[in-house]
């Protein structure tokens, strides 16, 4: 009787530290053109949302999504919504930093976007030295799971602008507080530069967040993060990251190589991890 006491309790806090784990990821999923002529978004969508559905991410960011790329991957994801808006006109033109999240794991409280400059946040435009508008979504959730709530913030930084990309980061951390307060931050992007960049010190030494990729217990990280349709894989070197704050663990972090045919669903490789509330 006390032996099966003892394993219930034991599957029991098992169970509830399961419950406490999640997966948070970062995807761009290259826009949708005619220049790609062997890549093109309707041969690859499904791969590409076949390959979120089996690594079973439950919150992630994307990058460069046009407005119908949007959709596709809301139809293509049963039980997941997004929050997001284009940075052209705020509404459904240009790319969308949009966040994706599994309805049956959380709740969207809040959200909103803002725009990437030193001059109006809320309406597009270029910041600093940008050659196109940037922007930042972002989303209050709720953790069905324990009823916490934290912000998610996804952005693609300039890829010509230093300046821009430095100040933005900044921005990021000033509108976290601005939105949040005091909650928990989960903060991905594709911010254009390496771990060796001053943008990206910005914010890994800024003692707010931290790069899940330096807490990480087991990393899996074969190659670069940028893969150029396979042109441009090299050893090391991340331009896509997550970062977050306490009171978030992580357990595991990886770059996910997953191919098609011989294909890749996109120019980057998704970057994702395992998160657990403490």
């Amino acid at each position: 009787m006390k032996k099966s006491i003892i394993l219930a309790l034991a599957l029991c806090l098992s169970f509830l530290s399961y419950a406490q784990e999640f997966i948070a990821a970062s995807y761009n999923i290259r826009q949708r053109n005619t220049v790609d002529v062997d890549n093109m978004w309707n041969d690859r969508k499904v791969p590409l949302t076949n390959l979120i559905k089996y690594h079973g991410f439950d919150i992630f960011g994307i990058q460069e999504g046009f407005f119908d790329q949007v959709q596709d991957l809301k139809k293509l994801l049963p039980g997941f919504d997004y929050v997001g808006v284009g940075r052209d006109d705020g509404a459904q033109e240009g790319e969308h930093s949009a966040i994706y999240y599994n309805t049956n794991r959380f709740k969207a409280i809040k959200s909103g976007t803002f725009w990437l400059s030193a001059t109006d946040t809320q309406h597009p435009n270029k910041g600093w030295d940008a050659a196109l508008p940037r922007i930042c979504t972002w989303g209050i959730f709720e953790d069905k799971a324990n009823k916490k709530r934290f912000i998610f913030m996804n952005t693609h930084f300039d890829h010509i602008g230093r300046t821009a990309r430095t100040e933005s980061a900044k921005l990021i951390l000033e509108k976290a507080k601005e939105f949040a307060k005091d909650l928990p931050l989960i903060l991905t992007g594709d911010f254009n530069v390496d771990e060796k960049d001053e943008a990206y010190f910005t914010l890994a030494n800024s003692k707010v967040v931290t790069d899940v990729h330096e807490l990480a217990t087991f990393k899996y990280e074969p190659n670069s993060s940028f893969n150029g349709w396979g042109k441009s894989i090299r050893p090391t070197g991340r331009i896509d990251h997550i970062f977050i704050t306490k009171p978030f663990q992580v357990k595991k972090y990886g770059i996910l190589t997953d191919t098609y045919m011989n294909k890749f669903p996109s120019d980057h490789f998704p970057v994702a991890t395992t998160l657990s509330w403490k």
